[in-house]
């Protein structure tokens, strides 16, 4: 059986190297290698609401893969892993943080996953759903891809890499995005693209951003949506013609507790959502509501979120419990400051 959602995105083993503002190597400050890529953390987003055996991803493991590391996968569950063995080393970045700026460099060559590379799995060659991270150009080709396997026409999730969101890249985002079902750049990104700077980024600003996509092509024909994922703002989604819809975010500010680490928490939340699609037959603003909460329960911690396997929570708690508690946060604040539609929602003309 062919899987529900698999992403292109890249497995990565993370290290680290904290320095002070004079370039000086912190000691006290030291941690672990740990597992990353954005591929690695969209699959765990997926993992918190489907089986194991209905997700898959490309794992390229080379001989010095640690066996540590190797078992933290494992525990997730083993059909969703696709190991290729590889004679040169396991992809790894050196995160490097000098006083609150984080630099990000690959130590090894990137090996890049391709719609062909699935082929290697049949039981993962055609998903349902494929999520990529990537520049528009290289989106591109991934597109062209898909189109020349016959009978394949997955719902497809693009995730613009954020050192290409610029200005520049523009022209080959518009190509592709009549053939995008979901565009999710996220606030800083998606304004950058635009080609308009703003710190921090406002409610009103992602709304002109998404309107702005969608009026460039970014609607499938009509089915297809925006997403720009916006921190703590929530999410705000946009169809062409309908009205826009903001979701929160799962913590909020008064949850400062909970926030330890968003590193991966946009890559979990496109897995998330998903998952969401999948289990709510397509409805997007549902499946935006599984995305929150996917991307809540990796930011409780540095690293992946922890899976009880006997029980089925997520770092002790339940999933859908906490897509239940923000459907009912957001309508609580709904009816009481009694908003109207027009308040609630803003149009998308054409």
């Amino acid at each position: 059986m062919s899987k529900r959602f698999c992403t292109l995105g890249m497995f990565i083993i993370d290290e680290f190297e904290f320095r002070d503002l004079h370039g000086k190597p912190l000691e006290s400050q030291t941690r672990p290698p740990q597992i990353g890529g954005g591929g690695t953390y969209a699959a765990i987003g997926a993992r918190i609401f489907l089986e194991a055996s209905q997700i898959g991803m490309v794992v390229d493991k080379g001989s010095d893969f640690p066996p540590d590391i190797l078992q933290i996968l494992l525990s997730y569950g083993q059909g969703m892993w696709l190991f290729r063995n590889r004679e040169i080393g396991t992809t790894r970045a050196l995160n490097k943080y000098t006083g609150e700026f984080r630099g990000f460099e690959y130590l090894t060559p990137r090996i890049r996953i391709t719609p062909k590379d699935l082929e290697e799995f049949p039981e993962v060659s055609r998903p349902s759903q494929l999520h990529f991270i990537c520049s528009p150009a290289r989106a591109g080709n991934i597109i062209d891809e898909i189109k020349a396997i016959d009978g394949w026409k997955p719902v497809t999730i693009y995730e613009p890499i954020p050192d290409r969101c610029i200005p520049q890249e523009l022209p080959s985002l518009i190509k592709i995005l009549p053939e995008i079902d979901v565009l999710s750049p996220n606030a800083e990104e998606a304004l950058s693209l635009l080609g308009k700077s703003e710190a921090p980024p406002t409610r009103e600003s992602i709304q002109w951003a998404c309107a702005q996509f969608l009026e460039l092509g970014a609607n499938a024909g009509g089915a297809g949506c925006v997403i720009i994922r916006s921190g703590a703002l929530g999410a705000y989604m946009g169809k062409l013609g309908e009205d826009g819809l903001w979701i929160d975010a799962f913590w909020q500010d008064r949850d400062q507790g909970k926030v330890v680490d968003v590193t991966g928490a946009g890559n979990a939340f496109l897995g998330g959502l998903s998952a969401g699609l999948s289990l709510t037959d397509g409805n997007m603003e549902e499946a935006v509501f599984y995305a929150s909460v996917a991307a809540s329960f990796v930011i409780e911690q540095f690293g992946l979120p922890r899976l009880d396997p006997t029980t089925g929570t997520w770092n002790c708690d339940e999933p859908m419990r906490r897509v239940r508690a923000l459907k009912h946060s957001m309508q609580l604040k709904r009816d009481k400051i009694c908003l109207t539609p027009s308040d609630t929602k803003t149009h998308i003309h054409k």
